[in-house]
C-alpha cells in the first residue's frame, strides 16, 4: 500500500488506486463528467495546491534557483497551517493502508509543488511506490 506521486493527465499506472488532484483549478476545457476517464483525477482536492498568488507568481517568470526556493518556503509555511497539516498526516497514514495518488499538471516534477508535497508526505511517515 502506498501514494504514487503523478503528472494529472497522464496514463494511470497499474494498482495506482484513487487518483487526487492537488491543483488550484480543474482542467480547462475538459468535462467534469470526464476528469477521472481522461486520467485527470478522481477527486479534486485544492487544500493542498498552493494558493491563487502564489500559482500566478510562479508563472510570472522562468524559474531560477533563488526563485524555486522562495517558492518552497512559501508553499511549506502554505502547508503548515492547521487543515493542510492535518490532511498531509492523514494522507501519510493512509499510505499505509491503502493505493492512491497525488499529482499536478506540472510537466517538471523538480520545479512543481508536488515535490514538495512528497516531501511533506515523507517527513509524515508516508509509503511510497513508483
Amino acid at each position: 500500500m502506498a501514494i504514487r506521486v503523478v503528472r494529472l493527465g497522464t496514463p494511470r499506472a497499474s494498482g495506482e488506486g484513487l487518483r487526487l488532484g492537488t491543483v488550484r483549478r480543474p482542467p480547462r476545457g475538459v468535462k467534469k463528467a470526464d476528469f477521472a476517464r481522461r486520467d485527470y483525477y478522481d477527486q479534486w482536492l485544492p487544500v493542498l495546491a498552493p494558493s491563487q498568488p502564489m500559482v500566478s507568481w510562479a508563472l510570472s517568470v522562468p524559474w531560477t534557483d533563488e526563485r524555486w526556493a522562495k517558492y518552497a518556503k512559501d508553499y511549506r509555511d502554505e502547508m503548515s497551517r492547521p487543515v493542510p497539516r492535518q490532511l498531509i498526516a492523514l494522507l501519510a497514514a493512509m499510505s499505509r493502508h491503502t493505493d492512491f495518488s497525488v499529482g499536478c499538471y506540472c510537466e517538471r516534477e523538480d520545479r512543481c509543488h508536488r515535490s514538495l508535497l512528497k516531501a511533506l508526505l515523507a517527513e509524515q511517515g508516508a509509503a511510497f511506490s513508483g
